[in-house]
């Protein structure tokens, strides 16, 4: 393998604590290393004004990223995972998956103790169908704004007034130190997160062998598992980050428990599904999840929104 690599990463703050935290790990892993990071522009990064379901596509932090994988300029890219489309394209690959502690959403106001002390009409913000449709389940009368920007944009905007409140990652916010902001960590059964959130991904090209074997020790088996059903789960859907679904995968014991959300974006209609097997059986159980969930409802919602699933 190369004695040097380089880490190509988005440039907000957040981006940059997960590029370097890899950047330490390899170098820790081997004295003998040099990783230098390469920071990269991606198209969700310049269009701020547009919330990102209108701007439509997959990939929208990631393509830049990958163009410069396979152009060689990058040895690797580190992303959050669920930034990560489920199909990647051809000459690249999910190299790791690393261990996730931290998968929920949370609520953070600095007037309103909780989600549901917020008072009618109240305007919360995010830029997520997932978290609108349901917000809206769980909430019908509240008023939800979109919200773009970086960590530090947001919660900006929620300070000089602009909201009521905002929903955001726990990761984004425990990697950049500032829990003190967390209201309310969100359960699973009002929010669940989006597919693979709380794990970096790492991105490399299919045939650099010793650069896979490299990264290996950062692979974490439950997660892996546990992610790998839920990205199954949306590429069963022919989903993409931007859309009203949610996804949870936990590994335990040998077992993996996936649950799953299908809803409106308006939250009027919500389709959910929990499945349980074996962690060796992780892709099956997510196709069969989509499948159910497709059936019983989730499919017109999709097709509403204009998207064909792959089933």
């Amino acid at each position: 393998m190369k004695r040097k690599l380089t880490i190509g990463t988005r440039k907000s703050a957040l981006a940059l604590w997960q590029a370097e935290y890899i950047k330490k790990a390899l170098e820790g892993h081997d004295s003998e290393l040099t990783v230098t990071l390469e920071h990269i522009v991606t198209k969700g990064d310049k269009i701020l004004d547009v919330p990102l379901a209108r701007i439509g596509g997959k990939g929208l932090f990631t393509t830049e990223l990958e163009s410069r994988l396979l152009a060689g300029t990058i040895d690797l890219a580190v992303h959050s995972l669920k930034d990560l489309p489920a199909d990647l394209p051809d000459g690249l690959c999910l190299a790791a998956v690393t261990a996730r502690s931290h998968v929920h959403d949370v609520f953070v106001s600095n007037r309103y103790a909780s989600l549901d002390a917020l008072p009618q009409g109240a305007c919360v913000g995010t830029s997520s169908l997932r978290r609108r449709a349901q917000l809206l389940a769980h909430r019908p009368d509240l008023t939800v704004c979109d919200l773009r920007g970086n960590v530090d944009t947001r919660l900006k905007k929620l300070d000089d007034g602009e909201y009521d409140a905002i929903i955001l990652a726990e990761a984004g916010l425990t990697r950049l130190g500032l829990t003190d902001r967390i209201t309310q960590l969100l359960p699973t059964d009002t929010m669940i997160p989006a597919v693979g959130q709380g794990a970096l991904a790492i991105e490399t090209r299919s045939d650099d062998d010793d650069l896979k074997q490299a990264l290996s020790f950062l692979c974490d088996d439950e997660t892996t598992a546990a992610t790998t059903a839920e990205r199954t789960f949306l590429a069963a859907i022919n989903g993409s980050c931007q859309v009203p679904v949610g996804v949870y995968g936990k590994a335990k014991d040998g077992q993996l428990t996936l649950s799953c959300i299908i809803a409106a974006p308006d939250g009027s209609r919500v389709f959910r599904h929990t499945a349980t097997g074996p962690v060796s059986d992780s892709r099956s159980l997510g196709q069969e999840a989509a499948k159910t969930l497709l059936d019983e409802g989730g499919r017109q919602i999709l097709t509403d929104l204009g998207i064909t699933p792959a089933e």
